[in-house]
């Protein structure tokens, strides 16, 4: 499946930007503008938004894939070329509709993988933030560099950074806006898997992703949905979260097959649409 948008140039010429392909039960989200290094302009973001949602609608996914066409870039941030001409007022329309991208790869209901080959970038590092795990390569780099053109990091990089990698190395990242190569990542706790080589990083996300697809879908979204909403609570309200996660998981047909499955010694054979 393929998602189509016009180009920001103004010529009216379709193009492919965003690419939505099934392998089973993963969804491979691929950023194809490589011709920007998916710099995210406004259609951009529409195009990447759609395709999340498509994919948060489908029962039979349990991992995603969010990765680039291109080893040059994952992705550049927000397409400073299409701000160049804009006003106050063009700014101040274009905000609800990046949030809203970033929100829809956050709330993704599965685990999403994020596969950083070449810059990651402003908007392109919060992007990868968004995911649930990050698989980068010898040639991906880092940064959050909003503070040099007068801005923030304000796709979720000031909060989702500071979970990540904790608040003083957030401060440094941000404050600066330097550049961060994969070794430097690694060490900070930004990456979670490093592919030796470069232009590697996408087939390795795969390759996780499928590995954690063969696993109980309602299981998967339970386990996701306690991390993401328990971490940050109070730890008896955490515990509630993870006691209804494991309430729903406990009594699905997931759980029976898994058991029986285990007893058997044969792989599971999930429900087509169980996932709740």
């Amino acid at each position: 499946m393929t998602h189509q948008c016009r180009t920001s140039g103004g010529n009216n010429q379709l193009v492919s930007t965003i690419q939505l392909e099934h392998s089973g039960p993963v969804a491979i989200l691929t950023l194809d503008r490589a011709e920007a290094m998916n710099a995210i302009s406004t259609q951009f973001a529409l195009d990447l938004t759609e395709a999340a949602q498509d994919v948060a609608a489908d029962d039979s996914i349990s991992a995603v894939v969010l990765r680039s066409s291109s080893e040059r870039a994952f992705c550049v941030g927000a397409d400073l070329k299409e701000r160049n001409g804009f006003t106050d007022e063009d700014l101040l329309a274009q905000r609800p509709v990046f949030r809203r991208l970033f929100g829809s790869i956050i709330d993704l209901p599965v685990p999403v993988v994020c596969a950083v080959s070449g810059f990651a970038l402003g908007g392109g590092c919060e992007l990868a933030l968004g995911g649930d795990l990050i698989v980068a390569d010898d040639g991906a780099v880092f940064g959050l560099p909003e503070v040099a053109v007068g801005l923030i990091p304000a796709g979720g990089g000031t909060q989702r950074l500071a979970r990540r990698v904790g608040p003083a190395r957030a401060a440094d990242l941000i404050f600066t806006g330097r550049r961060v190569p994969v070794d430097e990542a690694a060490a900070l706790g930004l990456v979670d898997r490093r592919v030796a080589g470069t232009g590697q990083a996408g087939a390795a996300a795969v390759e996780l992703a499928e590995q954690i697809a063969r696993n109980s879908p309602i299981a998967l979204r339970q386990a996701k949905l306690a991390l993401r909403t328990g971490v940050d609570r109070p730890l008896a309200e955490g515990l509630d979260i993870e006691d209804a996660g494991w309430r729903t998981a406990a009594f699905s047909p997931d759980r029976a097959e898994g058991i029986r499955a285990f007893v058997e010694k044969r792989p599971p054979v999930w429900g087509i649409g169980t996932a709740q």
